[in-house]
């Protein structure tokens, strides 16, 4: 120990001492960062890395070396042999590549610690060869408990160092890496040097053609200062370059890649931002939802290279034309949210909402076309109708899609109903998911008659929910949500299923019509499922007709004319429903094979007060003629509407004239009331009257039904 102290205080000059200090800490830190970017890479680049790396580290331990070694007097005439000084640099090198490669081989393991030991084992090899290239008119020897534990220290720390590198604790462990390599450099080269004896000969000269001391300071601060600059601008260049990158993947995560605009993410984290600095002040902040009306459209007959274009010219203008107080991000397809922070009074979210909807109206030019949409727009506003930035967005959603249904309101206002009927709607949307499985569906039935014999020639299957707690529920109160959440193609199955079973137990060959929705008709499956359904319940194929809307059709009408193909070739009748309310164009009707059309009720409840309503029915009556396609009219209430029917030649009906929807349970009784009717006389109604008297009735419309079915026989 007194040697190592003895070596540093007397007989190195500190002028050198503290230059290679100063190589050693600097360069230590800098190889240190080099050694992280290898553990972080992974193939061809890594290699390079490690290339970098190796020679900084080996350039910094060699440098360390021979800056302490020049300042190190033994107090005889010295020198340096060339290629053995040469060799250490290049051996120091070597070590800390393979060292490099055994550590991001294995990456965990005891192996990140023997790799590191390989780095300290380098540092000794590269000094011992140093020092063998020393020339001094004398001998050289070296004590060896002090060299075995250079060796040691220099290991040792090695191994600390890339422990720390693979294996941080704290976001400081990269210092600890630095900092152990330093003591390993130091600590090895010092205890080596105290371990060097050398004992003068005057008999041993310097051989000619050595490096001298002031040659070899001059080329080791050249070649150190070169290879730190360099391996310093090659660590910028990657961290900038890879800052770069973040920033780019940054953008592209928080933009949206075709209008350049702000997206959900985006929005969701500056609207906090935009709350608390309007908490100091009076003013409000407006959350506008904004949807595009006839994009889809424009999508559709112009294809998405023009839906692209729209939406870009849509984004350029509310960006350009809002003013600095405004942010706007796209939030999906078509939607867009525009957020407004000085906004002092309603008037002003309606002057901003206003300004939004000219400049989404404008129309767009593209490739020659003129491309038009218009937009419904919903506004929520800060702190009136919600604190949460969550609250805010989905509010203005809301409002957004009562304007999306107002025929005339494009601009809408977050109001509470809003709020009570989406819940109600996302209540009634999770209970129907189980209302299959509780058996809580039922069908009810409602006679089809044929208006000239006044007979019943058929039953409308109608679904109901018998809710446990809410009661009754009818069908305009969920099938529009069984239809939103996709719940309709399980609750279709069942309806089709059910009014199979039950129109198979019924005395006679009536028919039972089913309502098909659209997610129904575009499956594919839908001529197998029924084809499964007939064969399980045993109905005749000619018993079952479905009934399909023209608005079900027309989104894709090759794939629907196939499936109603096949549903015909097995004997299946097909129906299209409310005619006069979707597009009734007469191409359909060309098209689609159609075994009848039924007329939709609101034209026959307006026959008595609307002269279009009755010129309607006629000319459809008289076109289905024409094609000799039946027609059956829906909603007949009275018998002047009867009458007006059997004079235009209509086919059959249905009604409240005739019946109320009835339950299962009472199919039987309408069929035997209408058979009794056509009964011997001594089968008086007033007899099936009593008969029917012992039944239960639970429910009102079932007894007005009965009372109707009655009158009728």
């Amino acid at each position: 120990m007194l040697n190592i102290i003895n070596c540093i205080v007397y007989q190195h000059d500190y002028r050198a001492l503290a230059l290679a200090v100063t190589v050693c800490v600097l360069g230590s830190f800098i190889a240190t960062r080099l050694f992280g970017r290898v553990f972080r890479t992974f193939g061809s680049h890594r290699v390079l890395w490690m290339l970098l790396s190796s020679v900084v580290c080996g350039a910094v331990i060699w440098t360390t070396h021979f800056l302490a070694m020049l300042g190190y007097n033994p107090g005889i005439e010295h020198a340096y042999e060339p290629i053995g000084t040469l060799a250490s640099l290049l051996l120091a090198i070597g070590f800390a590549f393979v060292a490099q490669a055994l550590a991001a081989s294995t990456r965990t393991g005891i192996m990140i610690e023997v790799s590191g030991a390989v780095l300290g084992l380098g540092i000794a090899v590269m000094h011992f060869t140093g020092m063998m290239a020393l020339r001094v008119t004398g001998t050289v020897t070296f004590d060896p408990t002090l060299a075995v534990l250079s060796v040691i220290f220099g290991c040792t720390f090695g191994a600390l160092t890339f422990n720390r590198l693979a294996r941080p604790v704290t976001k400081f462990c990269k210092y600890g890496s630095s900092l152990a390599l330093i003591l390993g450099i130091a600590s090895m080269h010092f205890t080596a040097m105290g371990a060097a004896i050398i004992t003068p000969n005057s008999a041993i000269a310097v051989p000619e053609g050595m490096v001298s001391s002031t040659m070899l300071v001059v080329a080791v601060v050249t070649v150190i200062c070169l290879i730190l600059m360099t391996a310093v601008s090659s660590y910028m260049i990657d961290m900038h370059r890879e800052e770069e990158s973040v920033q780019n993947l940054r953008h592209m995560a928080l933009h949206d890649a075709v209008t350049g605009l702000p997206n959900r993410p985006h929005l969701a984290s500056k609207l906090p931002s935009l709350i608390s600095e309007a908490t100091k002040g009076s003013q409000m902040i407006a959350i506008v939802a904004i949807d595009l009306d006839r994009f889809k459209d424009v999508n559709d007959v112009h294809g998405h290279a023009a839906g692209d274009a729209v939406l870009r010219c849509v984004a350029e203008r509310l960006s350009d034309n809002l003013g600095d107080d405004s942010f706007v991000a796209r939030v999906g397809g078509d939607e867009f949210v525009a957020v407004c922070d000085a906004i002092y009074s309603r008037d002003d979210a309606t002057r901003f909402a206003e300004k939004i909807f000219e400049e989404v109206s404008e129309p767009v030019h593209h490739q020659g076309r003129i491309l038009t949409v218009g937009a419904s727009i919903g506004i929520s506003l800060y702190p009136n109708d919600g604190l949460s930035p969550d609250d805010l967005t989905s509010r203005a959603d809301l409002a957004m899609y009562r304007a999306k249904q107002s025929a005339t309101d494009k601009i809408c206002f977050y109001e509470a109903s809003m709020d009570e009927s989406s819940r109600e709607k996302s209540a009634l949307a999770l209970e129907l998911r189980h209302a299959v499985e509780r058996g809580e569906l039922e069908l009810y039935y409602q006679p089809q008659i044929d208006v000239s014999k006044r007979e019943i020639v058929g039953f409308e299957a109608l679904i109901r929910w018998n809710h446990p707690t809410r009661g009754m529920v009818m069908p305009g109160d969920f099938i529009a949500i069984a239809e939103e959440t996709g719940l309709i193609l399980p609750v279709g199955e069942w309806t089709l299923r059910e009014a199979c079973r039950e129109a198979a137990s019924w005395n006679g060959s009536y028919k039972v019509a089913v309502n098909v929705a659209s997610a129904q008709v575009l499956q594919s499956n839908l001529p197998q499922l029924v084809h499964e359904i007939l064969l399980e319940t045993g109905l005749a194929p000619t018993r079952l007709e479905l009934e399909i809307t023209e608005s079900s059709i027309i989104t894709d009408q090759q794939v629907a004319l196939h499936i109603i193909r096949q549903l015909k070739a097995m004997g299946v009748k097909i129906a299209m429903d409310d005619y006069g309310q979707g597009y009734s164009s007469l191409s359909t009707l060309r098209a689609f094979p159609f075994d009848k059309i039924k007329i939709d009720k609101s034209f026959i409840i307006d026959l008595e007060t609307n002269e279009q309503a009755g010129a309607i029915v006629r000319s459809t009556i008289i076109l289905a003629d024409s094609l000799n396609i039946p027609v059956l009219a829906e909603g007949v209430e009275n018998e002047a509407h009867l009458s007006f029917l059997l004079d235009q030649g209509c086919d059959e009906a249905q009604g409240y004239l005739f019946s109320r929807p009835v339950p299962a349970k009472d199919v039987h009784f309408a069929i035997e009331t209408m058979v009794s009717s056509k009964a011997p006389p001594a089968q008086k109604p007033t007899e099936v009257a009593k008969t029917a008297a012992n039944r239960p009735v639970a429910k009102p419309d079932a007894a007005r039904a009965r009372e109707q079915l009655r009158k009728i026989a």
